[in-house]
This record gives C-alpha cells, structure tokens and sequence, in this order.
C-alpha cells in the first residue's frame, strides 16, 4: 500500500486532498506546514508528497528543495498543489524539483491520476 502526505496548511483542503487521495485507496498521513513535513519525512518516508506552497513556518518551494537535496529523500516525487496557478508558478515550482504541478481549483481525477502515475514512476 503507498502512503502519500498531504502538506497542507487549510484544515478544509487537507480533509478533501485526505478524502480523495483515501477514496483511491492509497494510505494518507498528514502534516499541517513545511516544518512538521520535514519532520514526518524524516520519521517516516512517504512514497508521494503532496505539497501546498503558501504555508506558515517555511514554505512548499523550501520545503521541495531540501528534500531534492538530501540523498535520502531525493527520489520521493513531489506534486506541488496550490492556488498560484499562474505559468511562472508552475515553472518555479518545477525548478525546485517539483515532479508535478496541480493549480487550485483541480478536478479530482486530476490529483488522483497524478499521484497514481507518480506511484508507477
């Protein structure tokens, strides 16, 4: 079974990201910023990340290039989720180390076909 986080700082987002990503029968844990992810990483590696960028304590941008950077997290892929869903926030996100880049408002399918295709790698 895969297990994806869900780094999400809106309360509403993270039960719907949760919700979905459960529905498609994959394992979810959660963290509620950048700092409390590095630390559920660092405990336990998740097989996705799902990662909003706009977050209190240390961003989603931070948060993919410290993974990208560590050898041991290197190959997790991330999918950057997030409301900036404008060209240069998608390429921004990419050059931190994004594998995927979903704006907000996404179709369900979306997400569910990104990080499953992900899984695959």
């Amino acid at each position: 079974m895969s297990t994806v986080l869900v780094v999400e700082d809106s309360l509403a987002q993270r039960q719907m990201i949760s919700d979905l990503l459960k529905g498609s029968g994959l394992t979810v844990a959660v963290a509620s910023d950048g700092v409390e992810a590095l630390e559920h990483i660092l405990k336990s590696c998740p097989d996705v990340v799902v990662l909003d960028i706009v977050m209190p304590r240390m961003n989603g941008y931070e948060v993919c290039r410290r993974l990208k950077a560590d050898p041991k997290t290197q190959n997790v892929p991330v999918v950057m989720c997030s409301s900036k869903g404008e060209e240069f926030d998608r390429y921004w996100g990419m050059k931190q180390g994004a594998d995927a880049y979903i704006a907000k408002p996404f179709q369900p399918t979306e997400l569910i076909g990104t990080v499953k295709q992900l899984l695959r790698g």
